[in-house]
């Protein structure tokens, strides 16, 4: 089988938002020890927090839905989110789409039944060299090409 997915998504699940939260809390811990006035310090602490939601709200629609792993078996894909895996059939996608605009970039798949892991299953495809940002990542590309074969087949 093919590793699909990128090898840094464990960095981009598990170590950015450390570094991030980490960050924010150095600086808040920073202004208290730092700053005297309690009018003074309001400021360094209320933003932090506000970060701290935005974070949070974004980290968890953009990257910890993200399977840690895809691997490609042919007619099929495994797809692997912590201990659990799943093997979905090519014939049980109904849409690849994938994202341009975004860092990481993201390819979603539509399932036609649920499976384990919901009716959306989202990972980030291994990073390439382009100067065109808006270009189609050749995973991507393949991936919809074999699906619609798959489902005109019926496998």
């Amino acid at each position: 089988m093919k590793r699909i997915s990128s090898g840094r998504t464990f960095f981009y699940k598990r170590i950015f938002p450390l570094i991030w939260f980490g960050f924010l809390a150095v600086f808040v811990v920073n202004a208290m020890w730092k700053i005297e006035s309690l009018e003074q310090r309001w400021p360094f602490v209320v933003v932090p927090i506000v970060m701290t939601v935005l974070g949070i709200s974004v980290m968890k629609k953009v990257i910890w839905d993200l399977a840690d792993e895809v691997q490609d078996g042919g007619n099929f894909l495994l797809i692997r989110k912590g201990s659990d895996e799943e093997r979905v059939p090519l014939s049980n996608i109904m849409n690849v789409s994938a994202s341009t605009n975004m860092n990481p970039r993201r390819v979603t798949l539509r399932l036609v039944k649920p499976g384990k892991f919901g009716t959306e299953v989202s990972f980030v495809p291994p990073s390439r060299f382009s100067f065109d940002p808006s270009a189609h990542h050749p995973i991507v590309d393949d991936l919809i090409v074999r699906v619609d074969k798959a489902r005109r087949r019926g496998d």
